[in-house]
Parts: structure tokens; sequence; C-alpha cells
């Protein structure tokens, strides 16, 4: 029966080795080279080792003793429940090193690619519903106007892409991670899946950060926790790239010594949140980006390719938000930005919230607020820059302000004299240098 965790039913475990819809062959040479690797003799042990319950590695077990590749060693392990024994044979060796020449692959054995699609639609990032209030708890440490959540919430909900731009320093990285807190539930993260024989790894500890596993109770007689142990439950899967990400990195990654594949980033994200950060600084104009996404946007799939040059598809289920300093007309055409969902500009706090967030900064940093002072920057300083507030500048003038403090020896405090120190270090001069 379908378990449900979190509202995203997990995927069902295998009950026979018939349900697996993998090659009789592959499977059993993986199991072999896991033998062989592992050093494992027990059913149990070898079922935990490959990620398959006990009873269809009994069968895959009974499928090598059958072609003379593993054998029984006779004795039982008192330790294990009296679990006979087994071994490879000498032509089990041979088989599993011939195995390994060609895949180093071993261990949790691979999802075929059209189950794991099934999956995805039952975890769809589109299934996500954001209330308001889930969203502003994910914000809280945030000071945002309230029209920009009535931008965001629509746009996060429907799972469609997002362009987030405005000038630098005024949290498009944290609103990022503020909707990737917001979603909160917890999907299915396959370790390995399979297409035409070939092993692309996907779950990678880097970007998938595993919930606590469900201990199964032994003395229930409905054990809890039983989905498919090929899969490790996740938080939705971030993303995040900025300058280095490169178009290269979007396609499949061959390891020639260990003849497997390494799914893409964008793979690795499906059922989350690609952030493509700081948009206009990699090396490839944002253009040809966007446009290496335009069918998976438009499609719900991505196309990749194989050594041999077979392409296929693979489900592209992610929330792509892009953040730029740039204005989006100086970097994209009109047929890109109409297949951007969402524009959002996130501009600099009005003088309102630039003072809360100036007020909760020196709070936490236990700088004691001046009122002359803050007069003083806002009446002295601001206007010399038109009165542009951003985001960034509350914290970058206190943190001058403490450092000037420490190498004075002094207790923390604000006077204007400060504020000057402070605030020649936030900005260069336009000046010529006499070379």
């Amino acid at each position: 029966m379908n378990m449900q965790v979190s509202n995203v039913i997990a995927p069902p475990a295998p009950k026979r080795l018939a349900e697996m819809q993998l090659p009789i062959v592959m499977m059993r040479d993986i199991l072999l080279k896991t033998m062989f690797r592992k050093n494992v003799d027990m059913v149990s042990e070898i079922a935990k080792a490959i990620c398959l319950p006990s009873a269809v590695t009994q069968e895959l077990v009974d499928i090598g003793r059958e072609q003379r590749l593993i054998e029984a060693t006779g004795t039982l392990n008192a330790n294990s429940g009296n679990e006979m024994g087994y071994q490879l044979t000498e032509a089990g060796k041979s088989r599993a090193l011939d195995a390994l020449s060609q895949s180093e692959y071993y261990g949790a054995m691979p999802v075929p690619l059209d189950v794991y699609r099934e999956q995805v639609e039952r975890q769809s990032i589109k299934n996500v519903q954001i209330t308001r209030e889930q969203l502003t708890k994910a914000m809280g440490h945030l000071i945002l106007p309230d029209s920009l959540l009535d931008h965001l919430g629509p746009a996060v909900g429907s799972g469609r892409s997002i362009l987030m731009y405005g000038p630098p320093g005024n949290g498009k990285s944290s609103i990022s991670n503020g909707i990737r807190d917001a979603m909160g539930d917890k999907i299915f993260v396959p370790r390995a899946i399979e297409y035409a024989g070939q092993v692309i790894t996907v779950y990678d500890p880097i970007v998938h950060s595993a919930a606590e596993a469900d201990e199964d109770d032994k003395t229930s007689l409905r054990r809890v926790g039983r989905f498919d142990s090929r899969y490790v439950k996740c938080e939705r899967p971030t993303v995040i790239t900025g300058g280095e990400l490169s178009l290269n990195m979007l396609d499949l990654v061959y390891n020639p010594t260990a003849r497997t594949y390494q799914a893409p980033l964008q793979l690795k994200s499906t059922g989350g949140i690609f952030i493509v950060d700081d948009l206009g600084r990699q090396e490839e104009p944002p253009q040809a980006l966007v446009n290496r996404w335009i069918v998976p946007l438009e499609e719900g799939k991505d196309i990749l390719a194989l050594q041999s040059g077979e392409k296929f598809e693979v489900p592209f289920d992610t929330l792509v938000i892009f953040s730029t300093n740039f204005h989006p007309n100086e970097i994209f055409d009109q047929a890109a930005l109409r297949r951007i969902f969402f524009k959002i500009k996130i501009d600099g706090p009005s003088q309102e919230n630039f003072l809360k967030i100036f007020a909760l900064v020196a709070k936490k940093k236990k700088v004691p607020l001046d009122e002359a002072s803050l007069i003083y920057l806002l009446k002295e300083k601001y206007p010399a820059i038109d009165n542009v507030y951003a985001n960034y500048q509350p914290i970058f003038l206190i943190d001058q302000i403490i450092s000037i403090c420490q190498f004075e020896g002094i207790p923390y405090q604000m006077n204007p004299d400060l504020i000057d120190r402070a605030w020649a270090n936030m900005f260069v001069k336009d000046e010529h240098i006499v070379k």
C-alpha cells in the first residue's frame, strides 16, 4: 500500500523481481559486483547494500546460484536469525571482475527512468501550495514591502519560472532562499536511475539534504517507513549557481573510469528549486543560458545525451529562479522574456523600511542607536547619493562602526564622526589616479 508522507506519496517497494523493469543481467551483475566489493554474504546484508527488499534479493541470489556464480557456504549465522551465508564461486568472481571492467557501478539498484517519471509526478513542485502565512514566516527575517509578497506568492505557487531583477544588495539571494524554506515538505530522490542499460547517479549529499530515516519498529506487525529504499527521503532540493554556471554544467557528466554518468544540476534539482544567481556574470551571455531552458520550461521535459550521442527525455520539474542586477531589456530579447512567466522587480527599501532594518541590525549586533547620528545619516549623507537606500547598507555601516570601535578600544557607540568613517568605506569616489 502506498504511504503518504507530508502529502507526497512515497515510492512503493518492489515485491517481486518481475516488478523491477530492469534487465536481469544488469541486476545480476550489480549483485555480483556488490558482493565482491562490499564482501557481504547474507541476504539481509546484501539487500541493504543493493537497496532492495530481502525477498527480491533472494530471487536474484537464486538466479546467481542457478548460473553457478553464487554458492551457499553451508553455514548459518546465529547472530542474524540463522541466515544462510553465500559467496561468489570462482566463476562468480571472474564475472564480477569482468562486469567491473565494463562499469564500476555497484550498490543501490538503479530506478528505471520510466518508473522515476511516475514518482516525479507524485511529488511535483507544481503540487506545492504555499500560503501567504508560510511565505511570510519563511521571509520573517527580511523587511519586505507587502506588495512584494503579493507578486511572489502566486509566482512560487505556480511552479513556473521567475525572474527577479533590480539593483544589487537588496536581498534577491535571501528572497530566493526564503522561497526554498517556505516549501517545507519532503520528497524522494533516487540514488541512481537507469536508461538504456546506463546508470546515472542522481542523489548527491552536497545538493540533497537527507531527512532523518523513519525507523522501523521491529515489534510492530505493520512496519512503518517501508518505501522503496532505492530512494532517499530528502528536503526539496535547492541548487544555487552563480557566475560559475556554464552550459556544459547542464549536460550529463560521464566518468570514463567508472563508466557511469552523473546527473546534471537541473536533474538533481527535480522537485525543488534551481536558482541562477547573478545572471549576466557568466561566461555565456544570459540569452544563451535562457535559450537552453526554453524547451524544459515550456514542455516540462529536458533532453540529455549519452556518450554514444543517443538523446533521451528526462522530467523537468523545477522552479527556476533567475536573479540579476541588470534590467531584463538589457540582457534578453522579447521572445526570451515572454517565456519567463513572472518578472518581479526587487527595489531598495523605503526610508521607513531602511530605518527598520538599521534598528534591527543595530539591536542584533548590540550597537546602541543614536538619534542625532540617524538624523545626520538621513539629512547629510543620503542626499549625496539621491536618497537611494539598499538593504545591504545597514549591516555594512554597522559592521564598519563595530570595527572602528574595536580598533579605537572604545565601547560600541554611534555618533556622526563614526558615521562619516563608516560611510567613507561604502563608496569609492570617481577620481583620476596619477600613474
